[in-house]
């Protein structure tokens, strides 16, 4: 029995699994059980920031491995400290919680907000958040999310949510009022299609939340870390929130989110308000630490600049040669998508044939998520790919 064999027999299916059997990956590398190397787009879903197997991350989780794996939270861990004293000193906030994931990250983010408000008026606890966001899919974070898909098999929802379109300035000033706590927000939105708020949007987001003393929440679980060419997408925008999640790359390819949160609201959670288990794990702060530490570097960003524009221009004229095929470039940096409407699973398969391996999100949309360390000649090799599948479209499958 092989193993994608096994894998359906013993693991529950609820995951779309390619046709694969990875046996080695390295840099934007994965090597199957032939030996056949795929250059890879998906990056672990945005986790390999600094690509597979990064040496810089290993070298400073084989050193953190030979004192300890994980003490609990009872004791203070040299490398969460580190971390923490990272993300604090390149950021808004002034204090870190750590958690296990995005999701858990956002829950988390979920209790500050509601506390927040309840310490204002006990009837403060209502939330807006964004059609077609993401934010996990633990109970909360689910009903936060803005796709009805997520979350109608799971019964009534949590009350006090109410979801409106990004970048629909009308529809939030209908929405929000003196009893919300919290306003969730993407500033591109991954699972929702690569969807990017816009300034007028944002502003009011701003306006609002000063008016009625409700926290901007920032998810920031895939866009962080320079995955859209800033350290935080929200960098772009007039506003800065008062708390944020992290998670993906946060952790080099270990499990770690965390819940940044400024002076406003870093004394509204107390010990016995929240915890976790595995929180700040020391080895996956470590590997953390690792991973801000190159990317915070003067000389990585002015070279991954140059990389994105290169990218971005080479996009627009991939578009340029077939707007029949491509319909739209959306979001910014490595966090891009490609609305290619119903030939989006053409594409996919085409692509893995010809060993590019490309994600789908929205139905339409590819979603190009390369390794911030892409290097030229894998850039090179994914337009030759994609030139060749376009090329031929119209005579082998139709205009759409």
């Amino acid at each position: 029995m092989n193993l994608l064999d096994q894998d359906r027999k013993y693991i529950l299916p609820i995951y779309k699994r390619l046709p694969l059997e990875i046996v080695k990956a390295e840099g934007m590398i994965l090597t199957d059980q032939e030996g056949k190397e795929y250059l890879d787009f998906y990056s672990g879903i945005a986790v390999h920031t600094l690509g597979h197997r990064n040496e810089k991350v290993l070298e400073a989780m084989r050193v953190q491995m030979e004192n300890f794996l994980h003490l609990s939270n009872y004791f203070a861990a040299p490398s969460a400290v580190t971390l923490a004293k990272l993300l604090v000193e390149n950021s808004f906030a002034s204090k870190v919680f750590f958690a296990n994931s995005g999701a858990e990250a956002n829950e988390a983010m979920l209790k500050l907000a509601r506390k927040y408000g309840r310490s204002i008026r006990k009837d403060k606890v209502k939330f807006v958040a964004l059609e077609k966001g993401f934010h996990g899919r633990t109970y909360g974070a689910m009903n936060l999310t803005g796709t009805p898909a997520y979350r109608e098999p799971f019964g009534e929802a949590l009350e006090g949510i109410t979801h409106v379109r990004i970048n629909d300035v009308d529809g939030l000033r209908s929405a929000v009022d003196q009893n919300t706590c919290g306003i969730f927000f993407e500033v591109i939105q991954g699972e929702g299609g690569l969807r990017e708020m816009e300034e007028p949007f944002a502003l009011e987001l701003k306006r609002l939340s000063e008016k009625f003393d409700a926290l901007l929440l920032a998810d920031e679980v895939q866009t962080g870390l320079y995955r859209t060419g800033t350290l935080f997408a929200y960098e772009t925008l007039p506003l800065t929130p008062h708390a944020m999640t992290l998670a993906k790359g946060l952790g080099g390819g270990l499990p770690l989110g965390a819940l940044l949160l400024s002076k406003k609201v870093e004394h509204v959670l107390r010990p016995g308000d929240h915890g976790s288990t595995f929180g700040g794990n020391p080895l996956a702060c470590a590997a953390g630490a690792a991973v801000l530490e190159e990317i915070l570097e003067k000389e990585f960003q002015e070279k991954l600049k140059v990389k994105m524009d290169l990218f971005l221009e080479k996009l627009k004229a991939l578009q340029t040669r077939y707007p029949e095929v491509i319909k739209e470039i959306r979001g910014r940096g490595y966090m891009v998508g490609l609305d290619v409407g119903e030939a989006s699973e053409t594409i996919r398969e085409e692509a893995m044939k010809r060993q590019l391996l490309l994600n789908i999100t929205g139905g339409t949309v590819l979603r190009l998520l390369p390794a911030l360390t892409m290097e030229k000649k894998e850039m090179d090799r994914f337009f030759l790919v994609m030139e060749e599948i376009l090329s031929t479209w119209e005579g082998r499958y139709g205009s759409e």
